[in-house]
């Protein structure tokens, strides 16, 4: 209709609508013009389904299938924190960076006489240029993280990707990667020569038509002397390479600086920066004491030889460096300290505080980009040094990483520094803000990354390793070396440790591994000075001040020991049976062990950790003075003001049943249980109802309000955080805790107390290491609040010995010590990249440094060993056979020896070795054996055999004749006359015996052994040996008197033996012939008379040698002794600088064995399917894994039955409860146990020394599979913890790290191709996310 005109111009229009036309009034805000289409009835029926257009159809795809929506039931409040399998990087508009050219133009270098047809027209030569392949050109700069190595998908940026290969670690010299390509001409030195003669330069870069105009250059004085590589150790590909090498950059580099050098000396006025001369200054102080390099002149520089003119391709420089002696340098330069501020005016961060020494030492030198590592005790202010390396990468618009070795560390800093820094955070659960500049992770997940080759690591500056000292765990410590040796030589490193013994060596490895120098600073003060005390009988007593330890204090406290029990009734009830400092009570702990109780329902049976042989009146009285001895330390610490207070507890159940003895206790006032009260219940407001409720949470909270406090890995992750929070803020004044606390939480106490200096590590019980005690202690003391820390140690049933006390309290502490072995998975992500060897990660390992470090020792000495000249043996009768002789001899003398073994160990042997028998004693001194003859035979008071043997090699001065300074007071000789025993009389032995009295020996010897003297122009020597001594047994026998020998002394009887056992060595021959194994000794073993045989068959052999007897065969015996014996010199020599020398290279072939039989690997080492999919398992152990996948026997399981039997992999306590399983899953745990079974054997075949019950068992770990299914099918926490003993705290850590195992497995089954698996692993890990297991962090998320 048309419009009508209304009041004060407001226009409207009447038409129908609706299915009965009604009349409908619309107001019109503008003038219409007049439209024949508007006259029409506003009459429209509405249609079934409405009309389909074009742009209707686009809107409704777009915003059903193209417009990101969140899930609001997924995404709500309640669930932050949980990582979500969402691509946010495909969804954000990133844009794509242009790809890389797969070809350059690079010059060809020619020389004059073929540059006719290539002069232009100005005439200057114009180079060539050719196309080369840039991977071809720039293989081994891909180290630096920049160009050369492409991109990967956005996805995959910073947890990379299986498909991606490493980036090159740094250190790695050219020589150990593929060989370069390189154009004609751009080895050798000809084309510096014609620049340097004042050739033309080229101005013109390849592709371009025109370039500078530099002018003419003028000569540069020079002699031109080009050398030949000497290195003969280089392998065949480096010989392919030119013959003359010289480096362009080192030539120019020389030449500019001096001439800048000239033109200084000339300009007087030209001023330079503060800043520099500074540093500069500094620099000199550093170096004050070394040697100053003199100027040399550029012939000295063309004359160096190769080794001496390292590549400048590293912008470091540390290509030049191989011969470094030391890589890490200390620091302590009173010059930072006093211009600190002068040489770093422009903090990159300011601190409300002045800083320590080693803060501005490490501070300096971050600031000129140098690597650190900082030492200094727990709570000394080593954060300081990483805030402000999160502070230069966000200057510097890079990234720093922080490592840290427990997942509680990294959630606690990310807290920490989330309001200072841009921080994002990477753990095996969680994943915030990847996008961030400052990124804190699990040394594990940083490794994950450089195997998988993440881009984000282009972008790294710094990365922080905290708690260093971890390298000595037995089980993880492996993991800092592969970081290390595996980051890129961009990357600087910061160190963080607490003071070890060998801080300068382990950074010199680091150092020499990375080939940059290492700046080590720290500090051995503590912030806050301890006193350590013993506990005993309701008194302190102070054993320790200022790191000197205090005897007289322990003496008090062991007279109050005796003191007491003195006074004490014997065996009666004053006395209680606990446990000691120095002792532990073993038996105590060994019940905790085997009991392994949950302390959820362990409160109940607190008794059964200190179960006694007695009845239940003992047990009751036991537990009493245990409570009242908590309670008078308690007390006593309040008193002194001495409070809040850790204490160390090394067992979880001890821990829960210390603080439930504690039931009277209440240390909080009313305004403190208010704020106790308040923050646990907006902590557990997150838990649903049920969760609420648990034992442990009730429990807890209950202690909490009396301000008591417990902690260890037991307890559930959100309870552990809310004791950790409350300790922190003050409120918790009793703490009882397991060593986890010290490691994990930066929560300083006014007082620590040892509940014992024992500890079980999983294997043994043993004594707490200095290190360790160090770590735990450090925690009290709280700087800016305390003077003093206190430490009390435990004292029950006695007092510690003093050389306990002082070991563990002012003993070194533990060295930094390689725990590197090879794992499977480390050794396919080597193969997946050819120019990254197994050998180079084995040879950069901390074990290997000491060995590596002396190789260019070793080959220095292998090149003059090898130039040595060599001696000729000239034989006068022909060509010399002497060398063949000499090895037949050897050969002989092998076979001698065994056959001397077999016989002196021989039963028949023993009845030959009487007195009066000549024997051949080994010697070690000397080159030949001694001739010697036995004189007494084993007896009750001597066990070994005595002998009497000619010693040749000792002086002879005219004063040792005869020795009287060992005979005892004995009478001048007399005439002696022997006498013949009747041979009624006589033993087996006794048939050449002589004496020289009627008088019957008494057995007693009279001289000191060994007793040595000098008679007949011979000295002796009379002393014990043992059977093993022996050489050989002589068929020979000489007549001894042993009364002479032993009791008398006689020079004489002396003189006569010796005088035979000369005349035996008169007819030419060293040694009487020995006894015939097998005529004489009768000896019938098969094996010992065939190597007997093949020894009489060699002497024949040597006897048909043109050289036996050959009037100089003793001279070129001795040549060919020496020819051999630099022969092996030299063997040795190429053994120990070759791979095979390396330690774990026999390890390493039977593990390439063994992936080459299951098919990770082919014969060529080029890893197959089966091998990529082992490289995505790092939960568990990777064959096994592996081997289940391919096995399939995950297929015929249902998702929930699948995530249970997938728990063996991660579930870690050994003790257990026996599960209940279905028939289905019994037969999946038999079948998954067998592959682990036959895996084990597999390897035992290839020669690795394992057990394969032991190793199926330490893997495969079936304890909480019903707990894992029961949980997957939708069962409440409550329930699942009553079908186990395990404590809650460890079955949520088993779930969280089995949604990273299904996620792995998942993307195995990716890479597999089998979608039916992807799609369950998805199904299976969406069904354990759930409830309070994956309940967001509080550190993350806040309160």
């Amino acid at each position: 209709m048309d419009p009508i005109g209304a009041w004060q111009e407001l226009g409207f229009r009447v038409g129908f609508t609706g299915h009965s036309g009604h009349l409908r009034v619309e107001p019109l805000t503008t003038v219409e013009r007049s439209n024949p289409l508007s006259s029409l009835p506003d009459f429209i029926l509405p249609p079934a389904f409405p009309e389909e257009t074009p742009e209707s159809i686009k809107k409704y795809i777009e915003e059903t299938y193209l417009t990101p929506r969140l899930d609001p039931d997924d995404f709500s409040p309640e669930k932050v924190g949980r990582q979500w399998e969402f691509d946010w990087f495909d969804r954000a508009e990133v844009p794509l960076e242009p790809s890389l050219p797969r070809t350059v133009l690079v010059p060809v270098w020619e020389p004059p006489f073929r540059r006719q047809n290539n002069v232009s027209d100005q005439g200057k030569w114009e180079p060539k240029s050719e196309e080369v392949d840039v991977s071809e050109l720039m293989l081994g700069d891909e180290e630096s993280g920049r160009l050369p190595r492409a991109s990967g998908s956005a996805k995959d940026f910073v947890r990379g990707s299986i498909n991606s290969r490493p980036f090159r670690p740094g250190g790695l010299d050219n020589s150990q990667t593929l060989n370069r390509v390189l154009p004609e001409g751009a080895s050798n030195g000809e084309w510096v020569r014609e620049i340097l003669n004042g050739g033309p330069p080229q101005t013109i870069p390849p592709g371009f038509k025109q370039g500078l105009d530099l002018g003419a250059f003028k000569p540069y004085p020079c002699s031109w002397n080009v050398y030949k590589d000497a290195s003969s150790l280089k392998s065949s590909s480096d010989e392919k390479l030119s013959e003359l090498s010289l480096q362009f950059d080192d030539l120019f580099k020389k030449a500019w600086e001096d001439d800048v050098t000239h033109e200084q000396e000339e300009d007087v006025h030209l001023s330079e920066v503060e800043s520099v001369a500074l540093e500069a200054e500094v620099d000199k102080v550093e170096a004050s004491g070394s040697m100053h390099e003199d100027e040399f002149s550029l012939d000295e520089v063309l004359s160096t030889k190769l080794e001496g003119l390292k590549p400048l391709l590293d912008a470091s420089g540390a290509g030049g460096r191989q011969q470094k002696e030391a890589w890490a340098r200390r620091g302590g330069s009173k010059e930072i300290l006093d211009r600190f501020y002068e040489l770093v005016p422009d903090m990159a961060l300011q601190f409300p505080f002045e800083l320590d020494a080693f803060q501005k030492e490490a501070i300096y030198y971050l600031e000129k980009g140098e690597s650190v590592f900082v030492a200094a005790h727990t709570s000394a202010g080593k954060t300081v040094v990483a805030e402000y390396a999160f502070a230069l990468a966000s200057k510097h618009c890079t990234r720093a990483v922080y490592t840290a070795p427990i997942k509680t560390i990294s959630n606690q800093k990310y807290r920490d520094f989330c309001g200072k820094f841009d921080v994002g955070l990477l753990t095996g659960d969680v994943t915030l803000r990847p996008e961030a500049s400052c990124l804190i992770m699990t040394t594990e997940i940083l490794r994950s990354m450089l195997y998988r080759g993440a881009d984000i690591i282009r972008d790294i500056e710094w990365v922080i390793f905290d708690e260093v000292h971890y390298v000595n765990d037995a089980e993880r410590g492996v993991v800092w070396e592969e970081v290390i040796i595996m980051l890129p030589r961009h990357i600087n490193i910061i160190l963080l440790s607490a003071t070890v013994p060998n801080t300068v060596e382990f950074a010199d490895w680091i150092g020499r591994t990375k080939q940059k120098e290492i700046r080590v600073t720290g500090t051995t003060k503590r912030p806050v000075p301890l006193e350590h005390c013993l506990f005993y009988s309701g008194e302190l007593y102070k054993i320790c001040e200022s790191e000197t330890f205090l005897p007289q204090g322990l003496k008090a406290a062991k007279d109050a020991f005796k003191k007491k029990n003195s006074t004490a009734v014997g065996g009666g009830s004053g006395r209680y049976s606990g446990t000691s400092a120095g002792h532990d009570g073993t038996q105590v702990q060994k019940h905790e062990n085997a009991a392994r109780l949950k302390h959820g329902s362990s409160f109940s049976k607190t008794s059964r950790g200190y179960q006694n042989n007695g009845n239940g009146q003992n047990n009751w009285e036991l537990r009493r003075a245990e409570a009242s001895m908590w309670l008078k330390l308690i007390n006593k610490l309040s008193k002194m003001s001495l409070l809040p207070v850790i204490i160390f507890c090394f067992s979880k159940n001890r821990c829960d049943i210390s603080a439930d003895k504690m039931t009277g206790t209440d240390l909080t006032s009313n305004s403190e249980k208010s704020e106790i009260r308040v923050f646990c219940d907006k902590s557990f407001s997150r838990l649903k109802g049920s969760d609420r409720n648990l034992p442990q949470v009730v429990r807890v909270q209950n202690l909490l309000r009396r301000g008591i406090g417990v902690h260890h890995a037991g307890l559930l992750p959100i309870v552990k955080e809310v004791v950790e929070m409350l300790f922190c803020r003050g409120v918790i004044k009793v703490l009882f805790s397991t060593e986890t606390f010290a490691m994990g939480v930066n929560a300083p106490a006014r007082t620590v107390v040892f509940d014992t200096l024992r500890k079980f590590d999983g294997k043994e019980f043993r004594q707490l290491l200095p290190g360790e005690y160090t770590q735990m202690a450090g925690r009290a003391g709280r700087r800016g609040l305390d003077k003093i820390g206190t430490v009390v140690l435990m004292c029950r049933d006695e007092i510690p010995e003093e050389r306990d006390l002082k070991h563990v309290i002012v003993g070194n502490a533990t060295r930094l010590q390689s725990q590197f072995r090879l794992t499977y998975i480390m050794i396919l992500h080597l193969l997946r990249v050819e120019e990254l060897k197994v050998e180079d990660m084995l040879k950069r390992s901390f074990a290997e440094f000491h060995a590596q470090k002396k190789l260019p020792e070793m080959k220095e000495l292998l090149m003059r060993k090898l130039n040595q000249p060599t001696k000729a043996i000239e034989c006068i009768k022909g060509e010399p056979t002497i060398e063949e002789y000499y090895e037949t001899y050897l050969e002989a003398e092998k076979y001698s020896s065994k056959i001397s073994d077999a016989i002196l160990q021989s039963s028949n042997a023993q009845q030959f070795l009487a007195p009066g028998r000549v024997i051949v004693v080994k010697s070690e001194t000397v080159n030949d054996h001694l001739l010697g003859v036995i004189v007494k035979a084993p007896s009750a008071n001597c066990k070994q055999y005595i002998v009497l043997v000619l010693r040749p090699d000792l002086p002879s001065p005219g004063e040792n004749a005869p020795s009287r300074g060992s005979v005892q007071d004995k009478p001048s000789d007399f005439n002696q006359g022997f006498f013949v025993v009747p041979k009624s009389k006589r033993g087996f032995g006794d048939d050449y015996h002589t004496s020289v009295s009627a008088r019957r020996g008494t057995g007693v010897i009279n001289i000191t052994l060994p007793h040595r003297g000098y008679v007949s122009g011979m000295s002796y020597e009379v002393r014990g040996v043992d059977r093993k001594e022996f050489q050989c047994i002589c068929k020979s026998k000489i007549k001894i008197d042993q009364v002479g020998l032993l009791e008398d002394v006689s020079n004489a009887v002396y003189s006569k033996t010796v005088q035979m056992l000369l005349d035996l060595k008169s007819d030419g021959n060293k040694y009487p012939p020995p006894l015939d194994p097998v005529k004489d000794l009768k000896l019938k073993d098969v094996e010992l008379v065939d190597t007997y045989r093949k020894w009489t068959k060699l002497l024949e052999k040597m006897t048909q040698n043109p050289c036996h007897g050959c009037i100089k065969l003793e001279e070129h015996m001795k040549l060919a002794e020496d020819i051999q014996k630099h022969k092996q010199e030299v063997t040795d020599l190429q053994y120990r600088i070759s791979d095979e020398a390396l330690q774990q290279m026999p390890d390493f072939q039977g593990r390439i064995d063994v992936l080459k039989e299951i098919g990770c690997i082919d014969d060529d080492f080029v890893v197959q399917m089966k091998g990529r999919v082992a490289c995505e398992m790092n939960s568990g152990e990777e064959l096994i894994c592996t081997e289940c996948l391919f096995e399939n026997q995950l297929d015929e399981l249902e998702p929930e039955e699948a995530v249970a039997l997938m728990s063996a992999f991660v579930f870690q306590q050994k003790n257990t409860s026996e599960p209940s399983l279905t028939t289905k899953l019994s037969e999946a745990t038999h079948k998954l146990y067998n592959t682990a079974i036959e895996l084990g054997q597999l390897q035992v075949q290839k020669g690795l020394s394992i057990d394969p019950e032991e190793y199926a068992q330490e893997n495969l770990k079936f304890g909480l599979v019903e707990v894992v299914y029961e949980w997957a099918k939708g069962t409440p926490f409550a329930d699942i913890c009553e079908l186990t003993d395990v404590p809650e705290g460890l079955i949520v850590r088993t779930i969280v790290r089995l949604d990273e195992t299904c996620r792995e497995f998942k993307n195995a089954a990716a890479i597999m191709g089998n979608s039916a698996l992807c799609k369950k692993m998805e199904v299976a890990s969406n069904a354990i996310k759930r409830d309070i297991v994956f309940a967001a962090s509080l550190y993350i998320t806040g309160v």
